[in-house]
């Protein structure tokens, strides 16, 4: 997201002496992707950002393959996860390749004890249910149900629940998330025929500064390992920062859907981008205009891709006995389409009040054991007639 922003106080040139009111100088650290290539930040520490007092171990939390091969239409019961009072036990992965993990979520309570840094991936967390608060070192983001919260690869990250009823879909991803780049002009403005602009992006807004040293517990994970470090001073002790590299939100509900004559391809949904699979936005719209046309999607091949659906909220007009928070998975080299009915129901509807997210992977997903647990048997099957 290619867009500069900044935040609290830094000098007027980088990388030069910036002091304290005590005559100290504060501690520079650059936050960067790709090397030096890539987008990045440069943050100002009270106390360097370097100082670990203990390492405490660590616990595989790698994904338990199941299903390596999948060529089966599936269906899971989402919300039919169990709830956990801890922030990062509560993901259950669900889905996995190389590129990308979807986990479900049933968080009871926030992570208040401990602050967590994902190094190996970028994170998509979608609120389905609850509000409260992301905190970062680069400021705070009040979220809401609906959000897509983009957290970058390294961020230090803490969640703050307003309540206990709080459900996430959370999309892993090895590799940085974009907005499209067909939405953007060189500069990396978001254009006029974009679904969302920058002004429906929510930056942080509200820098919090801590000046404590003593015992701060860090989780970070790395190649599906997560590792306990004891850091000697709070890592949110950033007094001010610019760049393009931070986290932001976006609501699902400022998404602005593309229609047109006839049926319009899923492409036009789509809202984030990777070189490894896309995320898509299906939100309330007027259907098709054109006087015979037939609104539900019309059978299509997965020739290239797995199609993920996770159902969030209305009537989604292609599919029977759908219900929120359920999952679909349609395996590439499968042709699939709307459920028997819902093609002909469809024709002559003005408008659909569905709301789903979507992810398109271009290499094959394979399912966990927690996928199994709640997978709807013979969903395959449903479209016989």
């Amino acid at each position: 997201m290619p867009r500069y922003h900044k935040l609290g106080k830094i000098p007027h040139k980088r990388h030069t002496v910036f002091k304290k009111e005590n005559g100290r100088i504060h501690y520079e650290q650059l936050f960067g992707t790709i090397g030096f290539d890539g987008m990045s930040s440069l943050l100002y520490h009270l106390h360097p950002p370097t100082q670990v007092s203990e390492l405490k171990g660590y616990i595989d939390v790698s994904p338990k393959i199941a299903v390596e091969h999948n060529m089966q239409m599936r269906a899971l019961k989402g919300f039919d996860i169990p709830s956990h009072d801890d922030f990062l036990q509560s993901r259950v992965p669900v889905l996995t390749n190389n590129d990308v993990t979807l986990h479900l979520s049933k968080p009871t309570s926030a992570n208040e004890n401990y602050f967590y840094k994902n190094v190996d991936a970028d994170e998509v967390i979608f609120i389905h249910h609850g509000k409260g608060k992301l905190k970062t070192q680069l400021g705070n983001i009040p979220f809401f149900e609906g959000d897509y919260l983009v957290i970058p690869r390294g961020m230090i990250y803490q969640m703050e629940f307003e309540s206990k009823n709080n459900k996430h879909f959370i999309i892993e991803s090895n590799h940085p998330i974009y907005t499209p780049k067909r939405y953007r002009n060189w500069f990396g403005q978001l254009l006029e025929h974009s679904p969302f602009c920058e002004r429906d992006l929510r930056v942080p807004e509200e820098l919090e500064t801590f000046d404590e040293k003593g015992d701060f517990l860090i989780k970070i994970k790395k190649e599906g390992l997560l590792h306990d470090y004891i850091y000697a001073s709070h890592p949110f002790d950033v007094v001010g920062w610019d760049g393009y590299n931070y986290p932001y939100a976006f609501s699902i509900h400022d998404f602005e859907p593309i229609t047109g004559r006839v049926h319009q391809p899923p492409p036009v949904h789509q809202t984030f981008e990777t070189p490894a699979f896309v995320i898509c936005s299906f939100c309330p719209r007027l259907y098709d205009y054109h006087p015979e046309a037939i609104p539900a999607p019309y059978n299509h091949s997965n020739i290239d891709s797995d199609e993920v659906l996770y159902y969030v909220d209305g009537d989604f007009m292609s599919r029977n006995d759908i219900e929120m928070g359920q999952i679909t998975l349609h395996p590439a080299g499968i042709p699939h389409g709307p459920h028997p009915g819902a093609y002909e129901r469809s024709i002559g509807k003005k408008s659909t009040e569905e709301l789903a997210v979507m992810v398109d992977t271009f290499k094959p997903l394979k399912l966990t054991q927690q996928a199994l647990d709640i997978e709807i048997k013979d969903y395959y099957k449903s479209w016989i007639h």
